[in-house]
C-alpha cells in the first residue's frame, strides 16, 4: 500500500475515534503537506512572529475557520434580509450617498 494511502487510512481511523467521543476538542495529529516554497514562507513568517511554524499554522487555521464561520453567518443574515424585503435599491443608495456629501 502506498504511504499516502496509509496516512489517509490512519487519519480516517483517528477521525472515527474522535467523532465517537463528542467532547474531544481536537485531533491528536494531522499531517499537512506544503511545497518547499510554502514551508519556507511559513517558517520565515512564524519566526518573524516569534512562533514555531507548527503553532503559527495552528493559529492561522483557527483564525481562518473562525472568520469563515463569521462570514457565512453574515451572508446568511444578508440573504435573510433580502428574503424579508429589507434592502435598498441602487437609486436609494445613491441618494443616501449624495445626502451624506451635502451634509
Amino acid at each position: 500500500m502506498p504511504e499516502s494511502d496509509t496516512t489517509v487510512i490512519a487519519l480516517i481511523r483517528l477521525l472515527d475515534s474522535n467523532l465517537s467521543r463528542p467532547y474531544s476538542k481536537k485531533l491528536r495529529n494531522m499531517e499537512v503537506h506544503f511545497t518547499p516554497e510554502l514551508q519556507a514562507k511559513v517558517t520565515r513568517v512564524a519566526a518573524e512572529n516569534n512562533s514555531a511554524a507548527e503553532e503559527y499554522v495552528q493559529q492561522l487555521v483557527e483564525h481562518y475557520l473562525d472568520h469563515d464561520a463569521w462570514f457565512r453567518q453574515q451572508v446568511k443574515k444578508g440573504l435573510d434580509q433580502l428574503d424579508r424585503g429589507e434592502f435598498l435599491t441602487h437609486e436609494q443608495v445613491g441618494a443616501r450617498i449624495e445626502q451624506m456629501f451635502r451634509s
